[in-house]
């Protein structure tokens, strides 16, 4: 099994911004590079509030950044932590599915009780 440097709580915001159809959704808009949150706000024809609820969740988890600009905020992808999600997301599935290829084909299991 591999052994995974984090803290689990760092680990679930990613996931939890992940989550979302909106959150999804912005994060394809974002892929085009930076966007005022007015823009976000009329392609998702959701309210003001519900934008920062989202908005809040996606830069907390690292994944996106925020910049101010007069009223204005401007948010972009921060790759770096987009990267880092993949990797954990990867090492998660490709420890599960060495398990269940071993279960399959007679060996043991990395864990488990049996």
């Amino acid at each position: 099994m591999i052994v995974l440097e984090h803290t689990y709580v760092e680990e679930a915001r990613v996931f939890k911004a992940l989550s979302d159809e909106n959150r999804l959704m912005v994060l394809e808009m974002l892929q085009g590079g930076e966007k005022c949150a007015c823009v976000l706000l009329c392609k998702l024809n959701i309210s003001q509030p519900t934008l920062s609820h989202h908005m809040k969740i996606l830069v907390d988890s690292g994944i996106v950044s925020a910049r101010k600009e007069g009223k204005w905020t401007y948010y972009s992808l921060c790759e770096s932590e987009g990267d880092r999600a993949a990797t954990l997301l990867k090492q998660l599935t490709s420890s599960l599915s060495d398990d269940l290829a071993a279960a399959t084909t007679g060996g043991k299991a990395t864990r488990g009780c049996c």
